[in-house]
């Protein structure tokens, strides 16, 4: 079931990162507290100060779609740039945001996978079709800046994926479902013990396909236009191995595929990737957590003509590579403090090739190449004190940046150069920091307050690469700067009946800087930093638990404004592009121990702009998803799931009265085995 907990209420229960687990059994730490092979370091004391939730691995195992990016939306105020999800979205628009910062194809969120940032290393976007709900443990989503590992690119929040624990692994599990428009998912994993001191590996696997549903509406239809059609698989390996009773080496190796067809015949898009990462996790009296990554993708697109149903752009070959890794070393310094030093780099690198066609003719018009390089190397210290009933935390990092190598070229379809720009080099140094303080005024009442700023680098994507949403260009801008975000917020968690626990936070972020799609024409944006979005609002998350019955809700209220000047001074005052001001999710579950289970989940999303001139709105939408299991026996279980149940009209894209919906119906029934 749904566990969407207030973190302020049961961190200090937690001995590590695996945030809603806890092992059963394993080696112990000096202090006595379990110790889960093959997790990270301690979450410090001083982490509910910023007003964390946490996604259980029953709610995650238990999403009517079967996507992750899907029940993460049970925390209200998370969003993608549309509102589609990974079978019928294009993958370069599935950037994360939340608190409403204005919608952004590239992530404002910083996202990690067992403490691996997972964003694209050229478009910023996050691989979902890599993801499966079943090799994951927990999640913990934390809206507002961040520092600490990685800090810089964590401007709107930063959502933590942690890999499924032992305990949560059988030798062998299994799943497979079919659905509607001949739809089909399979997925496995084989986890057998590696020695008798704890380690362990895991060989998943995943596959799904369907001839998915028209996202024209019915009166826009015509010959050309083509179902959300999709295929997409992943494989991964994990394994743990202790090296001695306080050490553990962890390795993880990814390759996944992505194929989709989006509004005609002819639009299909595809994603790649083959992503590795080795980390090294020490919990003696000199704790360490150091790690690498590396990430090789792929992307490629094709626009087809919404008049004359013809080719008109082929992205033919994105490739990018990432790089990146970090050091964390926290000294003794008394029961007291938690001190974090470390050190981390993130580098990206990658180029566009792409030939535009002529909608009528066929033939080729032009052929480009573009692309260059980003770096941050950035260091942090981090102090959590902890005073009785009261902890104080704070930290700081400084980050070099560098944005460099960029460049455009052009030629005629008969090979002569049109362009041939290159770009000059840009570097800086950016400091940022934030502080919180928990008070814990009794069993049942928590207060939080906190501050942060934090920055992003513009993406190679929205520097050099052009788009096309028919018939709407958007131009790349090689001079964007970067976004940088200062924040504060206050909170309280509590506690009023056993089982309950409710949070509410006040915040206000101003992004200055922010990156937008401003219109210049009818036919054409740039991306542009405009002076700030300005969001304020309130999230309330609840967490009722009564015996085998879980209830369970979130909402945020965000008014977000542009404040704009110069050439977008039209926008000021607008609220920011795919920005709902009301969004809400809600789970009911009945879950017996050793029986049957029923779950529904309610979401609301509010009214919100399509473009920066709040002409074309995305009316509100209310849907309902719904889950059964039914045990056979103790390892199986049938499993029956409907999406949208009522059938709700969600419109994802509206250009001029040009619209795209969301996943209609849709009906699963597949079986479990573990």
């Amino acid at each position: 079931m749904l566990r969407l907990i207030c973190l302020p209420l049961i961190v200090p229960l937690l001995p590590s990162p695996a945030l809603a687990q806890r092992a059963p059994s394993g080696p112990a730490d000096a202090s006595g507290d379990i110790v889960v092979i093959g997790a990270g370091l301690p979450l410090p004391p001083g982490t509910p100060a910023y007003g964390s939730v946490v996604i259980d691995r029953d709610r995650l195992t238990d999403e009517a779609s079967g996507r992750v990016e899907n029940v993460l939306k049970d925390v209200a105020g998370f969003q993608q740039f549309r509102r589609s999800d990974s079978r019928s979205a294009n993958p370069s628009a599935q950037g994360i945001t939340l608190r409403s910062l204005g919608g952004n194809a590239s992530s404002r969120t910083l996202v990690l996978l067992d403490g691996v940032p997972i964003a694209d290393p050229f478009f910023g976007y996050i691989p979902f079709a890599s993801l499966s709900s079943d090799r994951l443990g927990a999640v913990r989503i934390t809206r507002g800046g961040g520092a600490g590992p990685f800090g810089a690119g964590a401007v709107a929040g930063t959502v933590e994926l942690v890999s499924t624990g032992r305990s949560d692994l059988p030798l062998v599990a299994g799943e497979g479902f079919y659905g509607s428009n001949d739809a089909m998912s399979v997925s496995g994993a084989i986890s057998p013990d590696l020695g008798d001191n704890g380690g362990f590996a895991t060989v998943s696997g995943k596959f799904e396909r369907s001839d998915g549903f028209f996202t024209t509406p019915p009166a826009q239809r015509v010959p050309a236009s083509a179902r959300a059609r999709y295929r997409d698989w992943s494989a991964a390996l994990r394994a743990v191995a202790p090296l001695d009773a306080a050490t553990d080496l962890q390795f993880r190796g990814t390759v996944f595929g992505d194929n989709r067809t989006l509004r005609f015949v002819g639009a299909d898009s595809s994603s790649e990737g083959q992503d590795a990462s080795i980390r090294l996790v020490h919990r003696g009296n000199w704790q360490v957590d150091a790690l690498a990554y590396v990430q090789a993708r792929n992307f490629t697109n094709r626009v087809i003509s919404a008049t004359s149903f013809h080719l008109t752009l082929d992205q033919r070959n994105t490739p990018s590579t990432g790089l990146g890794g970090k050091i964390e070393i926290r000294p003794p310094v008394g029961s007291d403090h938690v001190l974090r030093l470390g050190v981390d780099a993130r580098l990206a690198e990658g180029e566009l090739f792409e030939d535009a066609y002529n909608g009528v003719t066929g033939l080729v018009t032009a052929r480009r190449n573009a692309g260059g390089k980003t770096s941050t190397i950035g260091a942090f210290v981090e102090d959590d004190w902890s005073i009785g009933k009261l902890v104080l935390t704070g930290g700081v990092r400084g980050d070099r940046w560098t944005i460099t190598d960029g460049f455009y070229r052009e030629r005629s379809a008969a090979g002569q150069p049109t362009a041939n720009n290159d770009y000059a080099n840009r570097d800086g140094f950016e400091g940022t920091g934030r502080v919180g303080a928990l008070f814990n005024a009794s069993d049942a009442v928590a207060l939080r307050a906190a501050g942060y700023t934090g920055f992003r680098l513009p993406t190679l994507n929205e520097l050099y690469r052009p788009f096309v949403v028919f018939p709407i260009t958007t131009q790349a801008n090689e001079t964007l700067g970067l976004e940088k975000l200062k924040g504060v917020e206050a909170g309280i968690d509590v506690t009023p009946l056993p089982g309950v626990k409710i949070g509410i936070t006040a915040f206000y972020n101003r992004l200055d800087n922010a990156i937008a799609n401003v219109t210049i024409n009818a036919t054409t944006r740039q991306r542009r930093n405009v002076d700030a979005i300005v969001a304020k609002g309130v999230e309330v998350t609840t967490d009722m638990r009564f015996g085998a019955v879980r209830v369970d809700a979130s909402y945020a209220f965000s008014d977000s404004k542009v404040q704009a000047s110069g050439s977008s001074i039209g926008l000021d005052g607008f609220t920011p592009a795919q920005s709902p001001r009301h969004s809400a999710s809600a789970t009911l579950g009945w879950a017996p121990i050793g029986g049957p289970a029923l779950s529904a989940t309610l979401r609301y999303v509010g009214a919100q702009f399509e473009d920066d001139l709040e002409k074309d709105v995305l009316p509100d939408a209310l849907t309902v998803d719904a889950t059964a299991r039914m045990p056979v026996t103790k390892h199986v279980s049938i499993i029956g799931r409907v999406e949208n149940l009522f059938d709700e009209t969600v419109v994802t894209r509206n250009a001029g009265g040009s619209m795209d919906y969301g996943t209609p119906q849709t009906f699963w029934i597949g079986i479990r085995f573990n």
